[in-house]
């Protein structure tokens, strides 16, 4: 009952952020000087056909009225115009008029480049992350935790796309191991969908590595400072379980926490990487839309990625609960 009870809760309050960052979006592209009915009217554009541009498209009513007929497009699907319909079937999460196509179809197809890049790269750097700040921890002052911790330092240092143009150099172009950009869906060919990201996952990688590297080094040597790991040794158990099962767990309750964040917002589009390696994801898709100023695309990536974040956010305090016992709800 309790672990409903706190469910409960942590869906309400999913729906509340989502509602308020939806609010937030709306009145914010509702004060740019920019008029999406104008972009979508063509040439010649009279005052008449802006009017009716306007009223089709849904943005002739105030922003708040344009937010409640979102809304309810999430749930039950939309439909605009009058005479001439669009369909936008549920989950709609806008129609983009300039590629008159509805944004959830959009997403749909974008989607699929920038999970294989978010989910591949976040296995990469979370276990050689965590890997790496391990063995520093149990090596504190040695040449092996001063070499893991000089590659922290110099990848937190390291822009994304930095890493992105010295990966293509060096693996792309001088060693000629692998192609340098572009996506093959996997259903295509999966040899050369894997082929094709292994310099973007290695590019994200370098940089998140050193992150979680020090993240787990200084949680790991806290933790194996405290009460209940001398405890635990005083009882007789090898160190390797101490490490594992008392340690370890602890001391990744952090990293779990920056892991749900980081593998949302890759989810929601990793737009340097995808822009550095030609890829056709939700990234390059957001910069497009923004170039173009569809209005109605920026809004519904912006809610989509909003959806994932705070999904994964859920799916993060869920885990807890099976890395330690002293969070572990009901």
């Amino acid at each position: 009952m309790n672990f409903l009870r706190y469910l409960s809760f942590r869906l309400l309050g999913i729906v509340i952020v989502l509602l308020i960052i939806a609010v937030v979006t709306f009145a914010l592209f509702y004060l740019l000087p920019s008029d999406p009915a104008r972009l979508a009217c063509g040439r010649p554009c009279t005052d008449a056909n802006l009017e009716k541009v306007r009223e089709y498209m849904g943005v002739d009513q105030p922003w708040f009225v344009q937010l409640v007929e979102f809304l309810k497009g999430i749930l039950f699907g939309r439909t605009f115009g009058s005479t001439v319909t669009v369909e936008c079937d549920a989950p709609c999460f806008g129609y983009s008029f300039l590629r008159n196509a509805s944004v959830t179809d959009l997403i749909a197809e974008r989607f699929p480049a920038t999970a294989s890049i978010a989910l591949g790269a976040a296995i990469l750097f979370l276990v050689t992350g965590v890997l790496g700040g391990l063995i520093a921890s149990l090596r504190r002052n040695s040449v092996i935790d001063r070499g893991i911790m000089v590659f922290s330092i110099a990848g937190i240092s390291t822009p994304v796309y930095l890493a992105g143009i010295l990966v293509i150099l060096i693996i792309g172009f001088t060693l000629r191991w692998l192609p340098t950009s572009g996506y093959v869906p996997f259903e295509d060919s999966p040899i050369e969908w894997f082929s094709h990201l292994i310099l973007p996952w290695v590019a994200v990688a370098i940089v998140s590595a050193a992150v979680y590297a020090r993240l787990t080094r200084s949680e790991m040597l806290e933790v194996m400072s405290l009460d209940y790991i001398r405890t635990a040794r005083a009882k007789g158990l090898s160190e390797g379980r101490v490490i594992a099962r008392h340690g370890l767990r602890t001391a990744l309750l952090p990293v779990v926490t920056v892991f749900g964040l980081d593998l949302g917002v890759l989810l929601g589009g990793a737009v340097i990487t995808e822009r550095v390696f030609a890829i056709p994801g939700m990234g390059s898709l957001l910069i497009e839309a923004v170039g173009a100023v569809d209005i109605q695309l920026i809004v519904g990536l912006t809610m989509f990625a909003a959806f994932l974040v705070v999904t994964l956010n859920l799916v993060i305090d869920l885990v807890y609960g099976l890395l330690d016992p002293r969070v572990r709800m009901g």
